[in-house]
């Protein structure tokens, strides 16, 4: 499959959620959940809204998928204490 558009990322914003939940459908760190949990699932924010955009950030700053994991991670140990 081919792309009709590439996009190239410029833009960063800062969004807030509820948490940060396994999901089936959603990709951001699957591989990182597969080696940690042996689940085939990926990375999503749970009731995700819109805070501002970030002009001072470039998307080199944005934050990565294994830094999602690991709040992900500090999330857990919060509810199971």
């Amino acid at each position: 499959m081919e792309p009709d558009v590439w996009v190239y990322p410029k833009l960063v914003m800062e969004v807030l959620g509820a948490e940060i939940t396994l999901s089936p459908i959603h990709t951001c760190g699957k591989d990182i959940v597969y080696e940690k949990f042996k689940k085939k699932a990926g990375l999503a924010i749970r009731f995700p809204r819109f805070i501002n955009w970030r002009p001072d950030k470039g998307p080199m700053d944005a934050t990565t998928s294994q830094e999602i994991f690991e709040m992900y991670l500090k999330q857990l140990r919060k509810v199971q204490a």
